[in-house]
């Protein structure tokens, strides 16, 4: 379907996870006035300034783009106010829309959020409902208020979880779904017969706090079954580690392995092939994939071929 009333839309957002929507549009017939994206950051190990996933899909598209640092002042409202939008766009943007801001489009701001609200509400909810065990997410596409993640729900998409799901398997997943999801509601708008926004239920709510490093660490006095959810939920950032041999070691994949024992949480109890058996606070973990500090990810096995292991290995 095409843009038959010429909506016209601002588009808002940042990484990697917002890049298929705006390309959906696109294919669709629905070209942003304009792109706003989070100012250019240093990266990678010569620390250059590098362009936002959405920028550069914006400036492929040849779609002006805007990289304000903050949309607080009036100059932001003014800016987005004499493009005269009908529908601003957010996705993984990263700035607070204040009401001046929330207020200007005619049919206000949709954002695609990546949980089944009210569950997870808040900034990682990908990696919250794998760390968690939730058996399914998805993404819903929400009218914003001035609440974190609290505004009425227009359409809702459900995604299992497998037992392998990692948080970027699951992040790709729910982009793409995010991205059908707002392009039905966009298509719904054009037809003059927008989606019913639906007020979040109040039961079932939980947030979904910021990922942080520091909790990235092992702790072998948590059940496997968590460690686990820890490890696939952290990949590929921050990335679960622990200190082996006095280095800090990265583990990519892990396996819950239902055992009992008798030993101290952090024991190594196997070491071949098939992977590293560690005890745990109840039954064990599997590691399976490795990285050592500057190297690059390797199997158990081929850990085990060039270094041997302590007794016991630390958090």
């Amino acid at each position: 379907m095409s843009n038959d009333l010429n909506l016209r839309l601002i588009f808002a957002g940042t990484p990697d996870f917002a890049v298929p929507a705006l390309q959906r549009l696109l294919g669709h017939g629905f070209r942003p006035l304009a792109v706003l994206t989070q100012p250019d950051r240093p990266a990678g190990r010569g620390r250059r300034l590098q362009a936002s996933p959405v920028k550069q899909a914006a400036e492929a598209a040849n779609i002006p783009v805007h990289q304000p640092v903050s949309l607080a002042g009036p100059e932001a409202a003014e800016q987005i106010s004499a493009l005269q939008p009908d529908l601003l766009i957010v996705v993984a943007y990263g700035l607070i829309l204040p009401p001046t801001i929330l207020d200007v489009p005619a049919h206000g701001c949709w954002n695609i959020h990546a949980s089944l609200l009210p569950r997870w509400r808040g900034a990682a909810p990908i990696q919250r409902a794998i760390e968690a065990g939730d058996s399914e997410t998805g993404v819903c596409i929400m009218q914003m208020d001035e609440g974190l993640d609290t505004g009425p729900v227009l359409h809702r998409v459900t995604v299992p979880i497998s037992e392998s799901e990692t948080g970027g398997s699951l992040h790709d997943k729910l982009a793409e779904a995010g991205a059908e999801a707002l392009l039905s509601c966009i298509e719904a708008l054009a037809r003059g017969a927008p989606p019913e926004p639906v007020r979040q239920a109040e039961r079932g709510l939980s947030y979904a706090r910021k990922l942080l490093k520091a909790e990235a660490q092992i702790n072998w006095r948590e059940p496997a079954r968590q460690l686990e959810r820890q490890v696939r939920a952290f990949n590929p950032w921050p990335v679960a580690w622990c200190t082996i041999n006095g280095e800090r070691t990265r583990i990519w994949r892990a396996a819950h392995e239902k055992l009992d024992h008798d030993k101290e949480p952090g024991t190594v109890l196997m070491a071949n092939k098939a992977g590293i058996d560690i005890a745990t606070g109840e039954q064990i973990l599997r590691l399976l994939e490795l990285q050592r500090p500057g190297g690059k990810r390797i199997s158990t096995a081929e850990y085990l071929n060039s270094r041997s292991l302590p007794g016991r290995l630390d958090g």
